[in-house]
């Protein structure tokens, strides 16, 4: 027998209880998501409006400076900053800010390069590595495993050797070795997609390998690719430099970051402005990227969502 129900016991439900029900906001994307807690981040923040500052200031800086990088006044060498030179003058009268904006160029030039490489090798040997598994990845590993061993620094000095220094030989010798850290990165994002349900439906609707790859693993793995290459600006960066200071860098008249802090440093008792400046610019544009690498880890991961 049922029993009777007694509509006394029940009470509508109160506007205020159905409000508290509604959804407050919109829902937002994964990459909406992370860009609202970047913003949030005051580090990641200064950092990306440092790298903005260095970025314009080496396209544009030397247009609006009335000396060249190479104009030479004998009347004025060695001279500490002034109004008149802003960073000083070096050895040969020559004006050092002018030189740090140009040496700019061609530091973050290096850097921006090394990160494009990692985008295109790095991401694509690891995921072809990390997706087909079996055979193809443990000749393709044992290989990065080969190179690996073998420290980064050391083979960038042999392969300069081997090229003799300049500029186009440094972007050859970071461009042969400097995607193994990516491949690495993206092989370990891909093993551990690579299962997922999204993939399995993408092979079941007949998708082939190279669709898979470029259409979900890759992009699903971008978080982690964003970060590596954003943080492997610096470190290219400061090899760079390294390269230039032990005399494998650039060539005159050209000058980096690295090959001023060479000529600086010769003179770094009587005249430590020459030093000083070109080390400030190496220091800070990788604290800045640093900064804004941190920043994008943070924005980047899923489990930080709220």
């Amino acid at each position: 027998m049922e029993t009777p129900v007694n509509v006394n016991q029940f009470r509508p439900v109160a506007k205020d209880i159905q409000m508290a029900q509604t959804i407050a906001r919109p829902s937002t994307t994964y990459w909406q998501d992370a860009r609202r807690r970047l913003k949030k981040n005051p580090l990641a923040m200064i950092g990306l409006f440092v790298i903005i500052i260095m970025v314009l200031g080496a396209i544009i800086g030397p247009f609006f400076c009335k000396y060249n990088y190479s104009d030479q006044d004998y009347d004025n060498r060695l001279a500490s900053p002034s109004k008149e030179h802003w960073f000083g003058t070096d050895n040969l009268g020559r004006d050092l800010f002018v030189r740090v904006l140009y040496g700019a160029r061609i530091s973050l030039a290096i850097g921006f390069f090394a990160s494009l490489i990692n985008l295109t090798i790095g991401v694509l040997y690891g995921s072809i590595s990390g997706y087909f598994g079996g055979r193809v990845d443990n000749v393709m590993m044992r290989i990065v495993d080969v190179i690996y061993t073998v420290p980064l620094t050391m083979v960038v000095i042999l392969l300069m050797v081997l090229f003799q220094p300049g500029l186009k030989n440094i972007l050859i010798a970071l461009g042969l070795v400097y995607w193994i850290g990516m491949a690495r990165i993206v092989r370990g994002q891909v093993l551990a997609i690579k299962e997922q349900e999204y993939v399995l439906a993408a092979r079941m609707v007949g998708a082939n390998k190279w669709r898979i790859m470029l259409k979900h693993l890759i992009p699903n793995s971008m978080g982690p690719i964003i970060v590596s290459a954003t943080l492997n600006i610096p470190q290219a960066i400061f090899q760079e430099a390294f390269l230039s200071f032990i005399g494998l860098g650039v060539a005159a008249p050209m000058a980096s970051w690295g090959v001023l802090a060479d000529e600086g440093a010769q003179a770094i008792q009587s005249y430590p402005h020459l030093l000083f400046f070109p080390a400030a610019a190496i220091c800070i544009t990788m604290l800045a990227f640093n900064f804004l690498g941190d920043g994008l880890r943070d924005a980047l991961d899923p489990r930080m969502r709220r």
